[in-house]
């Protein structure tokens, strides 16, 4: 259940960043934090993709971890997009919550498989 939510969420995420970003290039004529929001903002959900069709349990948490530290990175820049002023309150509280939210279900994912690891091993 929790691995069909990531998908969606991951994804609308994604959807979110990419709207963000087609205005912050071409109304606020911001480039380069918004590129890097971009790349990260959209590898969480391919990342997320990957790992349901990994190898073994090692690879599919090995994948959720890349799309753990994606997700991460894409708070840092929106919060570097808020504090020079490149999107106000309202755009950076509702996507920083919105990857916030995709960061913890993706950090119970990983911690849950470990943990079933654990009890088969």
């Amino acid at each position: 259940m929790k691995e069909d939510a990531i998908k969606i969420k991951s994804f609308d995420f994604a959807v979110r960043v990419i709207r963000l970003y087609k205005i912050l290039i071409s109304e606020r004529k911001e480039y380069v934090m918004s590129k890097q929001l971009l790349r990260s903002g959209t590898s969480v959900g391919a990342n997320v993709r990957e790992a349901r069709n990994a190898e073994s349990k090692a690879d599919f948490i090995h994948k959720l971890a890349i799309a753990q530290k994606e997700c991460d990175e894409s708070r840092y820049w929106l919060e570097l997009l808020h504090k020079t002023e490149y999107i106000n309150k309202i755009e950076f509280e509702s996507l920083h919550n919105d990857a916030t939210e995709v960061l913890k279900l993706i950090k119970s994912i990983i911690v849950t498989t470990k943990r079933n690891l654990k009890i088969k091993s």
